[in-house]
């Protein structure tokens, strides 16, 4: 705060509605916490929290039961919800076109690229594409204020070139993170809040009647859901919002992202639940293969090969994207693609050719197979995937395109790619995973990495591939046992590379130490972190508290 007194006055004012601001205040983030929106966070939290603990809980025990040898199936209890006759609520005007969506962090310069990039949609993530340091949140939230009334500026301090937002720009869609993290920067009755309802409640409270006022709405992508209780739970949250703002109900809009296991199973009964707010199912690609291999940690038989021949065109991923299409269109809904993690290479014309084609083969297969459209992770790439939805739509979408010809069964959606395992493959995500750490941990969530865009979801995939093959005893092709041994000495290399590379100044001003650490204990413990990120960000922590974010 500005002084000493404004800051008392704020305390007090704070200790009135059971709220206490852990992380350090600036001036300009006064417009984002202000105390409406504060008492709203609280409100939400307060309703909310005994239920999203439930809910934790059953995932830890549905866990347990996978552990046990079970297996995920579709839910008796809800037969009937998949066999009935309904559909979700008409679609709004701006979305009926969602051909080409493009993804990344809240961060100023993006927030302005991405709304200029020429997609029909802007997701600013708050999740796998960013790294939750205090400032990236409120700076991101601030950003989205100043996006939304269109007030937003940029100048690169390196260059002088000034961003501001075209005359047409793409619409808006937030991602806030999921169920699972805490937000610790703010504390409730004494008590971390649910990340997902600080990052909603801020992002609704300050644009809901700006966006309408524009002619858009409130819409969300919402992540890693592993039942149809959690979607449950975000429509009740929603339902309390728009109430509380005196906003029709089911004027917010969810695309719910289908990256779990379990959820594959539950994909009509999320409809179902959000149907008066729902915009649709994605494909959340990279966190679902992360999401089958800890859900089938215990089983030897689910031990997937090297990542990049983890493709879509194959066995569960095949499955899993064209049931996503069958239930999206029999139920109205956008059936939306996944990422495209290339980027474009411009120091390498043949490089950056087997990329666009890499590209254009994946988003040629999404429309020919019903998708309504993809994302991309560059705006170099709007256009080539747009080609290729182009030669397909004969309208805004294909919804009326019913795939009643897809047969998928629980068999299907639990197939197991055949692919070899390679010393490269290991290599690989050894590499990935501490590089990409050691930038989340500087406050970055998405890093260019040899030739692709790598994040949260993707970081995920390196680790707990690594963690399986150990776990299961898994071979390299050449016949060597994939044990500790073998990954504590391909490590070490893997660093000496880096450190060379990087040169030793550049290399120990980073925070590769504490990165090699984390991501070492991960891959070889006797049990599977849940999420990279729960331990990732207390160690965030404690380098803010340290006066040592960003550096």
């Amino acid at each position: 705060m500005a002084d000493g007194k404004t800051d008392r006055a704020a305390s007090a004012s704070l200790r009135g509605i059971g709220v206490a601001i852990l992380g350090r205040l600036e001036p300009s983030d006064e417009p984002v916490l202000t105390p409406g929106a504060l008492e709203f966070l609280a409100r939400l939290e307060r309703r909310f929290r005994a239920e999203r603990a439930r809910l934790l809980a059953l995932r830890r025990e549905r866990q347990a039961f996978f552990d046990a040898g079970g297996r995920p199936g579709f839910l008796p209890e809800t037969r009937a919800i998949r066999e009935g006759d309904w559909r979700v609520a008409s679609i709004p005007a701006d979305l009926q076109d969602r051909r080409v969506e493009i993804t990344g962090p809240v961060d100023r310069k993006m927030v302005i690229n991405a709304l200029n990039s020429g997609a029909n949609v802007f997701m600013a993530d708050f999740e796998d594409a960013n790294a939750p340091t205090w400032r990236n949140l409120l700076e991101g939230q601030a950003n989205l204020v100043d996006a939304v009334r269109r007030s937003i500026r940029f100048v690169a301090p390196d260059t002088g070139k000034e961003y501001r937002l075209a005359e047409r720009t793409a619409t808006l869609v937030v991602r806030p993170r999921g169920w699972h993290l805490p937000e610790r920067h703010l504390l409730v009755d004494g008590e971390p809040m649910s990340a997902s309802l600080f990052d909603f409640g801020l992002a609704f409270f300050h644009n809901a009647r700006a966006l309408l006022e524009r002619g858009s709405g409130p819409y969300f992508y919402l992540p890693k859901m592993e039942s149809h209780l959690e979607a449950r739970l975000w429509n009740e949250v929603f339902l309390a919002a728009e109430a509380a703002l005196g906003i029709p109900r089911g004027t917010i809009r969810a695309t719910v992202l289908i990256e779990t296991l379990p959820a594959a199973f539950e994909m009509e009964e999320i409809l179902h639940e959000l149907a008066e707010h729902s915009s649709g199912l994605n494909c959340g690609r990279w966190d679902y293969i992360f999401s089958f291999i800890k859900k089938n940690r215990s089983r030897p038989d689910c031990v997937l090969p090297d990542r990049g021949s983890v493709t879509m065109d194959r066995a569960f991923l095949r499955a899993y994207s064209l049931l996503l299409i069958q239930t999206c269109h029999r139920r109205g809904a956008h059936a939306m693609g996944g990422m495209a993690a290339q980027i474009p290479i411009k120091a390498d014309a043949e490089r950056n050719r087997i990329a666009l084609e890499k590209v254009r083969a994946d988003k040629r297969r999404e429309a020919g197979d019903g998708h309504d459209g993809t994302w991309v992770a560059h705006p170099g790439l709007v256009e080539t995937a747009r080609a290729e939805f182009d030669a397909v739509l004969r309208g805004s979408n294909q919804i009326d395109r019913l795939r009643e010809d897809v047969e998928v069964g629980a068999a299907d959606l639990l197939a197991v790619p055949e692919g070899r395992i390679t010393e490269a493959g290991l290599r690989q995500n050894l590499d990935v995973g501490v590089r990409y750490l050691e930038a989340w941990l500087r406050g970055i969530g998405c890093v260019p990495l040899y030739d692709l865009m790598e994040d949260a979801a993707t970081a995920e995939i390196s680790r707990t591939q690594v963690w399986q093959w150990v776990r299961h005893g898994a071979r390299l092709e050449d016949g060597r046992l994939l044990d500790e041994s073998l990954v504590r000495r391909t490590l070490e290399e893997q660093m000496e590379r880096m450190r060379a590379e990087l040169g030793a100044s550049r290399f120990e001003a980073g925070r590769f130490g504490p990165a090699r650490e984390l991501f070492e204990r991960l891959i070889l413990s006797g049990t599977l972190e849940d999420f990279l990120t729960l331990p990732a960000y207390e160690l965030l922590l404690r380098f803010e508290e340290g006066g040592k974010e960003n550096p």
